[in-house]
């Protein structure tokens, strides 16, 4: 374990506080919900960021995964960008010591889950999976935490519907890399609690995030809008439109967007960019929502994006560079 427990000590501790009603939690009624402790489950890339993003505003954080490997990348992760932090000015040893101090992993679901203020799912999008997690959180955490999936387009309705009091249950949809990017968008379900969303709009503020608050339809908001937006890419690139750095170009320099539609993917993941569209394709029985053949193709072949080296583009040096693509692909060379 790399980091230190810093036990009870609240010395770097943030609270946040939220009144809420008796409505709330049933017999249970705190007159102050205080954010004190959270529990992350799923150490993977967003995992990983929700957790240091915790850490630093001294919350006493436990990020879980099943996987030990999955952890110490996770934490592998979290030290390499505070390191580099320090070695660009932006942060200094003493506060870095003290984020540590906030934060902790574990290979046991139960002590990111026992005593919890707040519980943050972020695994794989897999709908079943995170119904088995929330099952298994709702038998562990206190009645009184808030449970959050992280979910970027899967049914927050469905999922609700494993837990019993599922007005504590709502979609905190962050977006990588977590500690640079500013929005936090906060999806309800019909059941979910005013106070909930309450409660949820403070995390965001605490986190330094912009929110925006939307209903439980499929996509959302935002990956309902990017999805499309890089499958239409993705169809470009196939058909020899333009090359993957130049589409993206093109609407970093044409509409002013920070990252163009292709890069971004490939930081998403493209393996999350077609689950998401066959969700969407399937929820609206719309066949223009269907993934395009390349981005099956490169799912297919295990070419997820910046995660696994190569995607749209190359990542294998470590930098984004226009990937050489093999005869099988069947995009035109530029």
């Amino acid at each position: 374990m790399m980091f230190r427990d810093r036990g009870s000590s609240s010395q770097h501790s943030r609270l946040l506080g939220v009144k809420v009603s008796t409505a709330y939690w049933g017999s249970y009624s705190p007159l102050l919900m205080e954010i004190r402790k959270v529990g992350i489950v799923g150490a993977g890339a967003m995992g990983s960021g929700i957790a240091q993003v915790c850490a630093q505003t001294g919350w006493e954080t436990v990020l879980y995964d099943a996987f030990p490997e999955s952890i110490k990348k996770g934490e592998e992760s979290i030290l390499s960008f505070w390191q580099r932090g320090i070695e660009k000015g932006k942060t200094n040893e003493v506060e870095v010591s003290s984020w540590k101090d906030s934060l902790r992993t574990s290979s046991d679901i139960e002590e990111a889950s026992r005593g919890m203020d707040l519980i943050i799912e972020a695994v794989p999008e897999k709908i079943e999976l995170k119904k088995s997690v929330f099952r298994e959180l709702e038998r562990l955490a206190p009645r009184e935490a808030v449970l959050a999936t992280n979910t970027s387009g899967l049914s927050i309705s469905e999922i609700a519907a494993e837990i019993k009091n599922s007005r504590r249950f709502i979609g905190l949809h962050f977006f990588n890399p977590v500690p640079l990017m500013p929005l936090l968008e906060i999806v309800r379900h019909e059941e979910t609690s005013e106070e909930t969303v309450t409660i949820s709009k403070k995390v965001g503020e605490a986190l330094g995030k912009t929110t925006i608050l939307v209903n439980d339809v499929p996509g959302f908001a935002t990956s309902r809008l990017g999805v499309v937006l890089g499958n239409e890419a993705i169809r470009m690139l196939a058909e020899g439109v333009a090359s993957a750095s130049d589409i993206d170009i093109a609407m970093k320099l044409g509409y002013r967007h920070p990252m163009g539609p292709l890069e971004l993917s490939d930081l998403v993941g493209l393996d999350v960019r077609m689950d998401i569209l066959n969700s969407l394709a399937e929820a609206f029985e719309d066949e223009s929502y269907n993934p395009h053949p390349l981005l099956k193709k490169l799912v297919e072949s295990g070419d997820l994006g910046k995660k696994t080296g190569r995607g749209i583009y190359d990542w294998t040096s470590g930098s984004r560079e226009e990937r050489i693509w093999p005869r099988d692909y069947q995009v035109p060379s530029k």
